[in-house]
């Protein structure tokens, strides 16, 4: 069973995934700070200085008015509809991103393709060569 699940463990789709999990944190990590500490304040600049990360509906009379959300949150219950709309924005942009990333590696791909593959011209050259060389 131990050499299964080190033949398992090896495999290198695994290897793949894990380096893939690592990088994506990573990258996840880098699109919040994105968002949080670049575009949410410039947009929070161009609609006068809202900050949406403190908006939020009060559920519990507990709740003062005023507060910042997390503050809110430690006196009742409260709906954090700017904290949504932050992350929200936050998976938007970490879609986005991905889909230029694959389009992009796509692109590259079939490029590859494009260069791997002789004109028909060489082709036929090199048939030409074949049998010139097999009559000799």
């Amino acid at each position: 069973m131990l050499e299964e699940f080190k033949k398992f463990a090896l495999r290198g789709n695994v290897v793949d995934l894990a380096v893939g999990v690592v990088i994506g944190a990573a990258f996840g990590a880098i699109v919040t700070s994105l968002v949080q500490d670049v575009i949410m304040p410039t947009v929070g600049a161009i609609t006068g200085g809202l900050d949406f990360s403190n908006y939020y509906l009060p559920l519990s009379s507990k709740v003062q008015s005023g507060l910042a959300y997390a503050e809110a949150k430690k006196q009742g219950a409260v709906l954090g509809y700017g904290q949504f709309v932050t992350v929200a924005l936050n998976f938007l942009i970490v879609a986005f991103v991905l889909f230029l990333v694959i389009r992009g590696m796509n692109q590259l791909a079939r490029r590859e393709e494009v260069k791997k593959e002789d004109p028909a011209d060489v082709k036929l050259l090199t048939e030409i060569r074949d049998l010139l060389a097999a009559r000799r």
